[in-house]
């Protein structure tokens, strides 16, 4: 019963955000904002309720099986892929350059905000 419970509210948080994007016209998918709204009332509430703990981690048991149809689309569309290969390998290649560099910047000013204090020999308290 703690699994029904779970997976109800992952699908309603998932159903609230495409009812919103839907009325407001944001430019992201639902199930985006659905999880946003979910990990917002999370971390308000400090805690993951046990039904959802127990939903989310069958889900992610069988994370696997959920890969199937983008697996089954990208065989269904292979000639288009073959067409178009150039422009997707340059996009994936040029994306993935672009998170690395991100996600190092993001790193770094990140640790320089934490860290920085602790590094010059202030401790923790000191202004």
């Amino acid at each position: 019963m703690q699994f029904l419970n779970g997976i109800t509210l992952l699908l309603v948080y998932q159903l609230v955000g495409e009812i919103t994007v839907r009325l407001a016209g944001v430019p992201i998918p639902g199930p985006v904002l659905g999880m946003v709204m979910l990990f917002m009332t999370l971390w308000i509430r400090g805690k993951t309720p046990e039904s959802v703990e127990q939903a989310s981690s069958a889900l992610l048991s069988h994370l696997s099986l959920l890969f199937v149809p983008a697996g089954v689309g990208m065989m269904a569309h292979f000639d288009r892929i073959a067409e178009e290969w150039v422009p997707i390998t340059l996009a994936l290649l040029l994306s993935t350059v672009i998170t690395l560099v991100a996600t190092a910047l993001i790193m770094q000013v990140t640790t320089r905000w934490l860290v920085g204090p602790l590094a010059n020999g202030e401790e923790a308290g000191d202004e």
